[in-house]
């Protein structure tokens, strides 16, 4: 009975600790629901842009991705700035700048201000993709990261469903208010973040970089199931960033980064460089899958569909955003039992599928007769969007975020999510910029055979070059790279005998 209850006490200490961590990695990944709420709006408010600017197609891809090409600012430089002053206080200054681009937005008399709020905004956009999956992964214990490392992207989520509903419900406003007021709506969780910041501890593994390894271990006594827990996490991550047991002393002297772009880019070791190829390629094909082009322009896909009013179009997307934020939820609750690659490759088979069955029902509908498209063609065109969106939503979306920012060493880390983040709106920009003019090119039915193509390259890519995370330290992920993919399967091959049925640790890596 004495052994039950000492089992309860230290199951429920464990729930308390993975509480407070799960807490600060929400209170953190807040930021992320700037950036959803700006996609989600923007994507209504651009048809009452277009009435009220009189803007054409070229002013409308310039404004949808702009965003994207000005967060490469924020991403470059938001790695950096977070070593010199930390996580916490990067997240305030995205808030910051996000609040700044949103009232400019919500203010803009014609289309040059409304493009520089959005370009303000773009650059904290690329501070918050940075810093909040970082601070989770750095916050959180190895059974919980992959779920806590993908709430940056369910606050994504959540902010395109905001913003799905309040291109809604902001319709019936005058013309000249409704869009403004749609924009200006941004600057919300942007004051609510910069007061629940002050709640949220420093990440530890900053703090030991710093040498500052007593509020380090203060901060993982909180997240720990013991003490010696603790200490025993504390040492890995001082052995991790070089410094000393004794004196806490740095074999890489503290002091913003500094170095690590030659680490990573011009001598890197042979698991960094694969690290790199990994982080840096999960990013690149993303946005390639046309998860944008969905999203962001769903009210025109709609409309080629044959959804015909404006309110209707309007539903349809708040739709899309249910999907996307309840499917997101369901990659948090399996992430961590299921691993990586299974959702990973599972969401872009589903992807493909959706794909390639959303580009035949479009090309049918566009080839009939005004009014008169076959109704399964319509149908389908409409499912398979919204199968899409669950596909990525329950993989891709979420790990790619979740992968990258845990496979970095610790002195790496910041800076190596940064250039991935940059890679992601290079290639998110790209899609905002060029879907019209792709579509008009190929037709809007050829364009997403075309994204299902390069779906079939990016699961190549993920099952050759990306080995599973699941369960493990962030200090011992690089040694799941000393290898390549081809000794990574000799020894899985191996050790799976070796295992009388249970999961080897080499299988775990392949």
């Amino acid at each position: 009975m004495g052994g039950e209850e000492q089992r309860d006490g230290k199951e429920a200490s464990r729930v308390r600790k993975n509480s407070y961590a799960v807490a600060c990695s929400i209170i953190g990944s807040i930021i992320s629901v700037l950036m959803g709420y700006d996609t989600g709006v923007m994507s209504g408010a651009m048809l009452f842009i277009k009435e009220d600017l009189k803007t054409n197609d070229t002013q409308v891809q310039l404004l949808a991705g702009i965003l994207n090409v000005c967060a490469l600012v924020g991403s470059l430089t938001a790695g950096r700035i977070s070593d010199y002053i930390g996580r916490r206080l990067t997240i305030s200054l995205a808030s910051g700048i996000f609040l700044g681009g949103s009232v400019l937005m919500g203010l803009a008399p014609n289309f040059g201000m409304l493009l520089a709020g959005r370009c303000v905004a773009g650059v904290g956009v690329g501070y918050a993709l940075v810093i909040a999956p970082v601070y989770a992964a750095e916050i959180a214990s190895a059974d919980i990261r992959g779920s806590l490392t993908s709430l940056p992207e369910i606050c994504i989520s959540f902010g395109i469903l905001i913003g799905y509903v309040a291109n809604y419900l902001l319709a019936k406003l005058p013309l000249v208010y409704g869009w403004r007021a749609m924009l200006g709506l941004g600057s919300l969780p942007s004051l609510v973040l910069a007061v629940g910041v002050l709640a949220m501890p420093e990440s530890p593994r900053w703090l030991v970089v710093q040498g500052r390894t007593e509020e380090a271990l203060t901060v993982l006594r909180h997240v720990c199931d013991t003490p010696d827990e603790a200490d025993v996490r504390l040492a890995e991550i001082k052995s991790a960033a070089g410094l000393s047991e004794e004196a806490g002393a740095a074999t890489h002297a503290p002091g913003g980064g500094k170095g690590v772009w030659k680490e990573l880019f011009l001598h890197p070791t042979p698991p960094v460089r694969r690290i790199l190829v990994a982080a840096l390629g999960v990013h690149f094909f993303q946005h390639l899958t046309g998860i944008e082009a969905v999203v962001l322009y769903s009210p025109r896909i709609f409309k080629a569909a044959g959804i015909a009013t404006r309110n209707e179009v309007l539903a349809a997307t708040i739709g899309v955003g249910v999907t996307k934020t309840v499917f997101i939820l369901m990659d948090i609750l399996m992430v961590d039992r299921v691993g990586r690659r299974p959702l990973y490759l599972s969401s872009l088979a589903g992807i493909i599928a959706s794909l390639a069955c959303l580009g035949l029902g479009l090309t049918v509908v566009e080839r009939s007769a005004p009014h008169h498209s076959p109704t399964w063609a319509v149908v389908l065109a409409i499912a398979t969007v919204f199968t899409f969106v669950a596909s990525f939503s329950v993989g891709v979306g979420p790990i790619t975020w979740a992968y990258s920012s845990e496979v970095y060493p610790l002195r790496l880390r910041a800076q190596g999510a940064s250039v991935g983040v940059a890679i992601n709106r290079v290639m998110n920009a790209g899609m905002s910029m060029t879907f019209v003019s792709l579509y008009k090119a190929i037709t809007i039915g050829g364009a997403f055979f075309l994204f299902a193509g390069l779906a079939v390259a990016a699961a190549a890519f993920f099952y050759l070059l990306c080995p599973e995370t699941q369960g493990l330290p962030l200090e011992e992920i690089v040694d799941v790279f000393s290898q390549g993919w081809r000794e990574r399967r000799r020894t899985s091959a191996l050790e799976l005998p070796v295992s009388g049925g249970g999961k080897a640790r080499g299988a775990m890596m392949t």
